[in-house]
């Protein structure tokens, strides 16, 4: 490909023109917006070739537009480049580069910029040691699919071993609820018993009416407020003071995943387990409430697997926290304590006793 002898934009320079002789650039630059002149730029006579101190050899010869000849000779070609177009190898500008058409392979850029990629149109390749890419070409993204985020050297938990982990809290929470809310629970049961009772036996006559049926309780809307309130408080003493100080509750210790802090491998403090908990336990409050409550700790629940790429549930966003899993710990060979603990010095029945029994 060949390029008409013309003004272009330097390469090498975003912000000015230069004149393209169809062979090499000749000339000074002018600024980019500035109107050049009508055909080539008047021949700026060479510098006087002045020997080194101490010698006189001849000097180094020059090519048009005071540009250095190669090591070999005059007639020697310039060396190549990464790709035709890069600064300094007195090669026509590329396709793409600013006020180029852009390249087949290439990505049109934003309006009255350069296209996205390197000159050729080939994503990732790099330019030479020490220079990057040419000015006012963009940066490639990563080709490809990027790689899945380790945080702190630590791969991030599955949403299955999340979930299980989350089902035997539950479980731990309930038990806790069975000892110091069941009697707050059997009261409430008491109260609307008869209102339910008499609505069954009326559906299976096929009775549709709702007149004289009997009301729960004055007491049924006070119990019902009390067993959500220390429902809510149980799982708050059970779940913030454990994620405080080493980010695991009960199932995830048994998952073997850890809750920790975005920007640092250390441990959640009160404040940010209070945040991380309060997004998904505070809505039980509302399990009245048509059961909006629960509808909302549904969706906080199943939010890591639209997540990308850190697998964050929305009370994970609040707090700045990510769910990591850790390696397994493998016992020392016979039984020993785990590996990477200290070791005890073995007997080395060959070293000779010192006279006190003890070893040199």
């Amino acid at each position: 490909m060949s390029v008409q002898p013309g003004w272009y934009v330097d390469p090498a320079d975003p912000d000015t023109r230069r004149y393209w002789d169809g062979e090499g650039w000749i000339g000074a630059p002018i600024p980019v917006d500035a109107t050049p002149p009508e055909g080539p730029p008047p021949v700026e006579p060479s510098p006087p070739a002045s020997p080194a101190p101490g010698q006189g050899g001849p000097v180094a010869p020059t090519t048009t537009g005071g540009v250095p000849a190669p090591a070999g000779g005059p007639g020697t070609p310039p060396a190549p480049g990464p790709f035709p177009g890069w600064p300094g190898t007195g090669q026509p500008p590329f396709p793409g580069q600013p006020g180029q058409p852009p390249h087949p392979g290439q990505q049109p850029g934003p309006v009255g910029g350069p296209p996205y990629g390197p000159p050729g149109g080939i994503p990732g390749q790099p330019g030479p040691p020490g220079q990057g890419y040419p000015p006012g070409w963009a940066y490639p993204g990563w080709p490809g699919r990027p790689p899945v985020p380790r945080p702190h050297g630590l791969p991030l938990a599955s949403f299955g071993a999340r979930f299980v982990a989350r089902l035997i809290d539950f479980g731990a929470v309930f038990l806790l609820n069975a000892v110091v809310n069941g009697w707050f629970v059997y009261r409430y049961v008491e109260e609307v018993t008869p209102y339910f009772r008499e609505v069954l036996r009326r559906s299976m006559a096929g009775d549709t009416s709702t007149d004289g049926l009997p009301q729960p309780g004055e007491q049924a809307g006070g119990l019902q407020v009390a067993i959500l309130l220390i429902a809510t408080a149980l799982w708050f003493a059970y779940e913030v003071p454990a994620m405080a100080g080493n980010g695991q509750t009960l199932g995830k210790r048994l998952l073997g995943v850890r809750a920790v802090p975005v920007e640092a491998d250390q441990p959640l403090g009160f404040g940010r387990a209070l945040r991380r908990w309060s997004t998904l336990g505070l809505p039980t409050l509302l399990w009245y409430c048509c059961g909006f409550g629960l509808l909302l700790q549904l969706v906080d629940a199943v939010s890591p697997l639209f997540d990308h790429p850190l697998r964050q549930a929305l009370h994970d966003k609040r707090a700045q926290t990510v769910v990591v899993r850790l390696p397994p710990r493998t016992p020392a060979a016979g039984g020993g304590a785990p590996s990477g603990g200290p070791a005890e010095p073995a007997d080395d029945p060959t070293t000779p006793a010192t006279p006190s029994g003890d070893k040199p």
